[in-house]
């Protein structure tokens, strides 16, 4: 593996944020995915870059535009991506000029990533600055970020909902048992909302209200007999183009999700019909951990639990896991068969 050194880094190259964990320090960045760039004249140049740049998404001028170089958790803009990891190397290391050896890398990747795909993000990471880059599943890093005991002889279930995709695996002695992914995440969710608010009321909506509804009244179930949340939500109506206020409410939205959220379910049952006996009795017992910041999603853990009938629980700190795994696999040479050059 890596010979460690204090500059070295693990990164959660995600679809919506990007996390720095630097040897020996700990996640040191979180920051969206976006970058910011003027075109004047013919020529490129990168104005802001991560929580600087997102501000400005939805508010630029002709001459300006934000780009998130990632999509369904693989780079869709090589340059921009390119950018991107240059600046939070930078950032790291205190500014340009400050670094005095190129660091090395362990970045996650999607379990069901194309090896032209892994080869975009280490060609990234080599231009941007990287000395070495080595690529992690993250399905085996949020295992190992959420604290399972993946390097024994047992089987351990991790379904990790990113941005851009979400990851089923059964794990087992340091590697995937068997693993499966499905593109379908957090921007995915996003898009039903947006979508589901243009038909229903007629308004359109930003990218960023769109995801303030997600975490503020978003659900995987109607809420029954518990109150109905509402929430008041701001926009475009299509038929005058003036501005408009509405209320939608946290039913609206588990409606809106529910495709999405029945395609993760399906992808779950799929992995769990998929591994050997021995195995699914020890998933039986230890039941599913869930990862990522759709994880957090309300009543999506009781909707898995009640389709497979197993105890499924949200790991600690769910956003920080793939990163805070890659960091452990970034750290202790034991993990180094986990890591491949892609």
């Amino acid at each position: 593996m890596l010979g460690l050194r204090s500059h070295d880094l693990a990164v959660d190259l995600g679809t919506v944020n990007t996390l720095v964990h630097v040897a020996g320090r700990g996640i040191v960045i979180d920051e969206p995915s976006v970058v910011a760039v003027e075109e004047r004249d013919g020529v490129t140049r990168v104005l802001a870059v991560g929580s600087d740049a997102k501000l400005m998404m939805g508010k630029t001028p002709e001459h300006i535009r934000t780009i998130r170089p990632l999509r369904d958790g693989v780079i869709a803009d090589l340059d921009v991506a390119e950018q991107m990891i240059k600046h939070f190397i930078d950032k790291v290391h205190g500014g340009r000029g400050r670094l005095q050896r190129r660091p090395g890398m362990v970045i996650s990747i999607p379990t069901g990533s194309t090896q032209v795909e892994r080869r975009a993000i280490r060609q990234a990471a080599l231009s941007a600055g990287a000395s070495e880059v080595r690529l992690i599943e993250e399905a085996l890093a949020a295992a190992l970020g959420a604290g399972l005991p993946i390097t024994a002889p047992t089987g351990s279930m991790v379904v990790d909902i990113g941005g851009g995709t979400t990851e089923v695996a059964v794990l087992s002695l340091s590697g995937l048992a068997y693993s499966s992914s499905v593109r379908v995440g957090g921007d995915k969710l996003d898009d039903a909302i947006a979508s589901h608010v243009r038909r229903r009321h007629n308004l359109m909506i930003g990218e960023a209200t769109a995801e303030r509804i997600k975490l503020t009244i978003g659900s995987a179930s109607r809420p029954g007999d518990e109150a109905d949340r509402p929430m008041r939500v701001k926009g475009r109506d299509l038929v005058n183009g003036i501005p408009k206020e509405i209320t939608i409410t946290e039913g609206e939205v588990a409606d809106a999700l529910a495709d999405l959220v029945g395609q993760i379910v399906e992808t779950v049952l799929r992995t769990l019909g998929h591994i050997k006996p021995e195995l699914a009795a020890d998933v039986v017992e230890q039941g599913i951990v869930m990862t990522g910041g759709g994880a957090m999603l309300t009543r999506l853990d009781e909707v898995l639990s009640a389709a497979t009938g197993l105890p499924v629980v949200v790991a600690d700190s769910p956003l920080l896991c793939v990163a805070v795994g890659a960091g452990l696999a970034l750290e202790d040479p034991r993990l180094r068969d986990a890591l491949s050059q892609g």
